[in-house]
């Protein structure tokens, strides 16, 4: 595993970006979400590429655009922090009910983070919608599950954060060993 690779996931609206955010500011290499990169280059190309349209295309977009973050990043040195992972996609096509292509499966295989997967909870209290982010609650609900399902099935360890303000959540991060 990279070990001083690390991965923020869970659904929607629980505050990774945020987190990752503060986690910057603070120093920390981090590395930007890809489906909010990948739906805002669709939408101003005119293209389909969306969760909202071609699911499958949206995902394998991600794909690209995660591997290629990827590997940018074993050029940095000292912890990076992703706002979600490769198995995020896994996750992703699960939960839509779409077939998981072997190469995805392999790709989350070949390239992979520390043990360690830091899951943001739903948290109904921060959870909102905007033109990016369309899910509801209960999707955003669902999602949390299966992101915390597949990193399970693939080996990492769970550790959930607070539900607790940003500099709260970023110092249990940083209290983890991750810098």
């Amino acid at each position: 595993m990279s070990d001083h690779f690390f991965v923020v996931t869970g659904g929607p609206g629980a505050g990774k970006t945020c987190l990752i955010t503060e986690l910057a500011r603070r120093g920390l290499h981090t590395i930007p979400e890809s489906g909010r990169a990948v739906i805002r280059e669709e939408m101003q190309s005119g293209g389909d590429a969306l969760p909202w349209a071609d699911r499958m295309a949206y995902a394998e977009r991600m794909l690209e655009r995660d591997l290629h973050a990827y590997e940018d990043a074993q050029a940095l040195s000292g912890p990076v922090i992703f706002d979600r992972g490769i198995p995020d996609i896994l996750g992703y096509l699960t939960l839509c009910g779409l077939p998981v292509p072997p190469h995805v499966t392999t790709a989350a295989k070949v390239a992979p983070y520390n043990a360690r997967v830091f899951l943001a909870p739903y948290w109904d209290e921060i959870f909102t919608q905007d033109s990016e982010r369309k899910q509801t609650r209960a999707e955003a609900e669902a999602t949390c599950a299966v992101m915390r399902e597949t990193y399970t099935a693939l080996g990492y360890q769970i550790t959930e954060l607070p539900r607790a303000n940003i500099a709260t959540r970023a110092d249990f991060v940083c209290a983890q060993r991750v810098n």
